[in-house]
């Protein structure tokens, strides 16, 4: 009984595996399947074992090469190899010898003001800040100036249209500019030197004004005629680049103005306001107005321009004070003593009027009419010659000069030599006009201390180079402009004040 009990479970065992063969061989090459699946665990093994011999035997390398290192070092540490502060070695990054010079500029200068505030005390006063601007509350003469200027805009963009229209002949419109850029340039001076509620600050910000909307309109007027000039030749239409490309060429579908669409009060205004002297057609903007961007910025321009006038309060004006002894009265060593305490304050208070107008202002000014060039200056503090500091530091009076006066010049015969010296001249005549104007008195010192950048540039690019020409550059920064600060002073001393009353700039407990 117990055989036909096995028996009949081994013959069930067999049907039930002949059946599941059946299936298998039904559905498929299982048992290939089942081949495959054996033979890829045992690749995935081998592979693992690969790997992890690979891995030994990248270690053992590795182990051995450090090995070697190691005896190498103990038998050599020397390689050839330049100092670090030497050119050779090809090393820039001094940061951190930066933030030190930086950090001691700061305690240097914070103990000679400290040592101010125990001597004079606060000498900070707004209300006299106001008076700088105004004599008679009931007089604004720099406002009204300003506002009399949008008679010079209208008449050159009027002037213009006449000209396209054919109107106007050629010599009548460079005629009627030429005009009305002389008087735009002696009318203001007038004012400044008869009208006696004008202030020298007032009269300072009103010709500033003044000498940037000649130069514009010197531009507006060049390129407007290179436009005539190009139609008159049966060029193509012109753009910002006198060549005013086909529709396909323009990105993002922006809308180019061709000559003469650009003779509209809104684009002759967008000029006048936007940071540059240089006209175009179609000046390059920028996609939207960045908030954060424009908030900062101005917070900027309200930071810097409060901080230097309670510098120049409480900081230059006690210096300028204790330097009214005429100069006939001083010797050198005096003389010498007094130009050193100016320097170091009249140059820091320089760079913070640099950064708070070229960067915060017309950035600000930039970002919001979409202005897109913001090059307004160049690394002008790497200067290895003079040339390159005038080249760089202001980029919208450079690239007027290049395009309107110099290039000019060449184009007409003159040598380069010539050429750079009637820039430097144009320059020289501005800068004294800027200072001697509202100061109502003529010294020339301004005009000479331009002038004489043309030899120093050529003593410095002759005989120095590299770092030793830098270091010339920065000293004739740092020297140069308080010399001429001082000199203006004393002169302004001696013609208003000679009877040997003191500036009316603080009264000070102390001389």
């Amino acid at each position: 009984m117990s055989d036909l009990n096995v028996n009949g479970a081994l013959t069930r065992r067999r049907g039930a595996t002949l059946r599941a063969a059946t299936v298998r061989a039904a559905n498929g090459d299982s048992a290939t399947g089942t081949a495959s699946l054996v033979d890829g665990d045992v690749s995935l093994h081998d592979g693992q074992r690969t790997r992890e011999s690979f891995l030994e035997l990248a270690a053992a390398k590795s182990e051995k090469k450090k090995r070697r290192v190691e005896v190498g070092d103990r038998l050599s540490c020397h390689k050839a190899q330049e100092s670090l502060l030497s050119s050779a070695s090809g090393y820039r990054n001094y940061r951190g010898v930066i933030n030190w010079c930086v950090v001691m500029l700061v305690l240097s200068n914070a103990r000679l003001f400290l040592e101010n505030i125990l001597k004079y005390g606060i000498l900070v006063d707004p209300i006299q800040v106001i008076s700088l601007f105004l004599n008679d509350p009931y007089s604004w003469p720099a406002a009204c100036l300003l506002i009399v200027s949008n008679v010079f805009i209208l008449v050159a963009l009027y002037t213009e249209r006449q000209l396209s229209k054919g109107s106007l002949s050629e010599f009548a419109g460079f005629l009627v500019h030429c005009i009305n850029l002389s008087i735009l340039l002696t009318f203001p001076a007038a004012v400044v030197l008869w009208v006696p509620s004008m202030t020298s600050v007032g009269g300072a910000i009103a010709l500033g004004f003044y000498t940037i909307l000649f130069l514009k309109l010197y531009s507006y007027e060049d390129v407007n005629r290179w436009c005539r000039e190009q139609s008159t030749a049966k060029a193509k239409k012109l753009s910002r680049s006198l060549s005013c490309p086909s529709s396909q060429q323009f990105k993002g579908g922006e809308q180019k103005v061709c000559y003469p669409g650009n003779l509209t009060i809104k684009d002759m205004y967008y000029f006048v306001l936007a940071p540059t002297l240089c006209y175009e057609l179609n000046f390059p903007r920028s996609p939207k107005i960045r908030i954060q961007f424009l908030l900062r910025r101005l917070f900027e321009m309200l930071f810097f321009i409060q901080l230097l006038v309670f510098l120049t309060q409480q900081w230059m004006v006690p210096i300028i004070q204790s330097s009214m002894k005429p100069l006939e009265d001083m010797d050198l060593s005096l003389m010498t003593e007094r130009l050193l305490r100016l320097a170091v304050p009249n140059h820091l208070l320089w760079l913070m009027f640099f950064y708070w107008f070229f960067h915060s202002t017309m950035n600000f000014t930039a970002e919001l009419l979409r202005f897109g060039d913001r090059q307004f200056y160049n690394d002008w503090w790497n200067s290895e010659s003079v040339t390159y500091f005038w080249q760089n530091w202001n980029i919208p009076v450079h690239k007027w000069c290049l395009r309107h006066f110099y290039k000019p010049l060449l184009r007409k015969g003159f040598s380069k030599m010539f050429s750079q010296s009637a820039v430097f001249f144009l320059s020289a005549f501005f800068h004294e006009y800027l200072v001697s104007v509202p100061l109502r008195m003529f010294r020339l010192w301004a005009f000479t201390g331009m002038m004489a950048q043309l030899p120093l540039a050529w003593l410095v690019g002759r005989f120095l180079r590299g770092n030793y020409g830098n270091a010339a550059v920065w000293i004739s920064i740092i020297i140069g402009q308080p010399f001429a600060v001082l000199m203006y002073v004393h002169d302004y001393y001696v013609m208003n004040y000679g009877d040997g009353d003191l500036l009316p700039l603080t009264l000070l407990d102390e001389q």
